[in-house]
């Protein structure tokens, strides 16, 4: 094993060691204290606890400072091997380990101990307590019991730990920085978004100014997709149960399907997919080899049940618009249309400021429609196309989805991040399940190939990944409002108002702050607003014809021409800078 895999070895014994010692520590803290787990995760660590009251954040230092108390003992962990019915006999008063044991296949189970905590674990752990160095409780969650919203809830303690405080410390900055670049907390300060209870969990409404930088994502995804030959379609959002029977979501997919709804004595559900949609267009009439490939494209808003617990901001939601589109191709075209999207996958990445990202080939699930011959084509077909544009990628294995295999590329945000992206998933399930053909050079009926893809993930994710890339200080071109004037009295006003209609006349988005205000005030307010662009107006650029033009950054510019601040903004604009 190499250094660094010793180390991550390392630390993971240690965070999981760590763990123990918090649940030691809570269970100090309020005797009689049900356990549930105690994993590693990502930086640190987890307990579930069933408690007799609601921990607050006022317990967290109470508990690090009992935590801190046993590692300063030094007390060794221990294990020992057991039969289930001694099992039982320990945990008699856990009853949630009592579980854990009977589900258990092995009739011999491993128990740790330190000081005065016993727990059922397999390990491993660290030698001692005193080896676990710098770590800090961050928080507390409700979480139910094996994620079963059925069960009983408890309370999650989240714990991150590290080697050194040194490391504890980056790693809190990090934290910190991303809280900052929160895209909910950010939503609703710039007034991007909202999500409403009344309405629904997981529905997102679209303020003016999100809605602006939606539709000018979506202007340029349709521009650049016209050029490379796709067709925009639409389809209803609405289909009767029938059809996604025959897809097979109906059977493969129905933990994420809403409800039926009863329409005229006939049973609809709301699409969680595009894909049938395109498939039922395709089949109006007879296609020809020549006609393919057909590439139709469609930013589609589908509808899927995601539990409460999981919802996000706009990173995970239950009604999102996909940028979504099926290619209809002859087998012999399909390696060449797969890195035809792979390169438009690419370009858009690096087009809003993505250049690290990460490719993932996922292969076959368990569950999954089709023979295992089909997914072995289609695995070697994605493999090829990675391999002529000289990708790296890591396997995924069983992250496909029940149609077919996937490339999935994760994008890296500025804190370096990965974010769910373009995906490129070949199928050749639905075809055979629709029957989907076309009438081949011989004459005879065949089957096509078909690609689903996105390019940017879901608007609703993309989105949120674009806030937190740039910290809401959006690129010019993508700006809500790319410039406001500031005038610095009443008799400023006209000309700040002449200013913003030429501005808007040459398609720019510009605002007005006529308040009577401090006009450092509405400076502030405006680089709070991350508005790239402050022009301020006063006598002097009245008599001249000038604009005295700040940045968000703080930078001020001094007095420019009209014409030079136009050409030094379009620039910006054009360049997407």
């Amino acid at each position: 094993m190499n250094d660094q895999g010793e180390k991550g070895e390392k630390l993971e014994k240690m965070r999981h060691s760590a763990s123990h010692v918090m649940a030691e520590a809570v269970g100090s803290l309020f005797p009689g204290a049900k356990f549930g787990i105690g994993p590693v995760i990502e930086d640190g660590f987890y307990y579930d606890f069933d408690l007799p009251r609601p921990l607050t954040p006022d317990d967290l230092p109470i508990i690090e400072k009992g935590m801190r108390e046993i590692i300063a003992s030094d007390s060794p962990f221990t294990w020992e091997e057991v039969d289930k019915d001694k099992a039982r006999r320990i945990f008699c008063e856990q009853p949630y380990k009592l579980e854990l044991i009977d589900e258990l296949p092995d009739q011999l189970l491993t128990i740790y101990r330190q000081g005065s905590f016993t727990d059922l674990c397999r390990g491993p752990h660290v030698e001692s307590t005193g080896e676990i160095k710098a770590f800090k409780l961050m928080s507390t969650a409700g979480a139910y019991w094996r994620g079963d919203e059925h069960r009983p809830m408890l309370q999650r303690i989240y714990g991150v730990a590290f080697e050194t405080e040194d490391e504890l410390g980056g790693h809190l900055e990090r934290l910190a920085e991303a809280a900052r670049r929160d895209h909910r907390r950010l939503g609703k300060e710039l007034d991007l978004y909202s999500i409403h209870e009344e309405a629904g969990p997981g529905l997102v409404f679209w303020h003016p100014k999100g809605a602006v930088v939606r539709h000018i994502i979506e202007e340029f995804w349709v521009k650049e997709h016209i050029k490379r030959g796709y067709e925009i379609v639409y389809t209803p959002h609405i289909a009767k149960l029938d059809l996604w029977k025959r897809s097979g979501h109906w059977e493969l997919y129905h933990d994420y399907l809403y409800s039926p709804m009863d329409v005229e004595g006939q049973e609809y559900i709301i699409k969680p997919m595009n894909c049938p949609g395109h498939i039922l267009m395709y089949k109006t009439r007879i296609r020809s080899y020549r006609e393919l490939p057909i590439r139709w494209a469609e930013l589609g808003t589908v509808y899927r049940y995601e539990r409460s617990g999981v919802l996000h901001g706009l990173a995970r939601v239950r009604g999102f618009t996909q940028d979504d589109a099926h290619i209809f191709c002859r087998p012999d075209q399909l390696e060449d249309e797969v890195i035809g999207v792979l390169e438009l996958a690419q370009f858009m990445m690096h087009t809003f400021g993505f250049s690290d990202y990460e490719v993932l080939l996922s292969t076959r699930p368990e569950r999954y429609a089709g023979t295992i011959e089909v997914w072995d084509e289609a695995t070697r077909t994605l493999e090829r196309s990675l391999a002529r544009l000289k990708l790296p990628y890591m396997v995924d294995p069983g992250e496909g989805v029940f149609y077919g295999p996937k490339i999935d590329i994760k994008v890296r945000d500025a804190l370096g991040r990965g974010w769910q992206g373009p995906t490129t998933q070949v199928d050749f399930n639905l075809p055979e399940r629709f029957d989907v053909n076309y009438i081949a050079e011989d004459g005879r009926e065949r089957r096509v190939v078909m690609i689903h893809r996105t390019v940017l993930g879901s608007m609703e994710r993309f989105f949120a990944c674009l806030i937190e890339h740039y910290g809401g200080a959006f690129p010019v071109w993508l700006a809500p409002v790319q410039g406001v004037m500031i005038p610095i009295a009443d008799r400023h006003l006209e000309y700040a108002q002449r200013i913003k209609g030429e501005l808007l006349a040459e398609g720019m988005r510009a605002q007005v702050d006529a308040r009577p205000e401090r006009m450092n005030l509405k400076i502030r307010e405006a680089e709070l607003q991350k508005i790239p662009y402050m022009l301020i107006v006063g006598d002097n650029e009245v008599s001249d014809s000038t604009v005295s033009v700040r940045l968000r950054s703080g930078d001020d510019l001094g007095a420019l021409s009209l014409q030079g601040f136009k050409a030094m903004a379009k620039g910006a604009i054009e360049a997407k800078r």
